[in-house]
């Protein structure tokens, strides 16, 4: 079962659960490899992510007006670079603009979610060429769970099979979600945004 069911409501009775379960001496056992979602969320958090978990597309319209609204985006611009993303969204309260030196935030999809660091892994299907110090430092990121992999080799190959006639460029990860000021070695080099995940549930 997705984690994402456990956390957000699960239609399983407690009477179908097998009791037996855990009587088990599981010192006799394997290790049980930690669930792709569940460790994607844990990294995700950590990492400074927010995100919202969405049974159905009326509900990411839902989350991503109250983002707007708890933000003050409400008379601000959304930047995006792809024309049918915004057809997607129009029925949606969202100014869009193709200007970047007028928008607010960064409103786009992404190629897969990393669960091994919790990270958004991107492309120039998202971004084109331009780097992410060029964005604005809030970003609102559309996703489904079937868009989780396990590692960015995973997303590599991933991105590689989708795009066979031609691979895009510019491929990077996003996974410093906290803006600060204060530097260390350990974010030396990397572009913080503050994002937010609209997670589609798909599977």
């Amino acid at each position: 079962m997705s984690v994402f069911k456990k956390l957000f409501g699960s239609k399983k009775k407690e009477e179908d659960i097998d009791p037996s379960h855990d009587n088990l001496d599981r010192k006799y056992l394997p290790d049980l490899k930690q669930h792709i979602d569940e460790k994607f969320t844990l990294q995700f958090a950590e990492n400074g992510g927010k995100f919202l978990y969405c049974l159905d597309f009326d509900e990411v319209g839902t989350y991503l007006t109250e983002i707007i609204h708890e933000n003050n985006w409400s008379n601000k611009k959304a930047y995006v670079l792809k024309e049918e993303f915004k057809e997607k969204f129009k029925k949606f309260d969202i100014n869009f603009s193709t200007d970047i030196n007028e928008t607010d935030f960064f409103f786009t999809t992404c190629e897969f979610l990393v669960a091994s660091n919790g990270s958004i892994l991107i492309s120039s299907n998202q971004i084109a060429e331009k780097k992410l110090s060029e964005f604005p430092a809030n970003f609102v990121v559309f996703a489904t769970t079937s868009q989780l992999v396990e590692n960015i080799s995973e997303g590599l190959h991933g991105i590689k099979a989708r795009n066979k006639s031609k691979i895009p460029s510019n491929i990077t990860t996003i996974k410093h979600f906290k803006i600060s000021e204060e530097k260390n070695f350990l974010s030396y080099g990397s572009s913080a945004k503050n994002l937010y995940l609209l997670l589609l549930e798909d599977l």
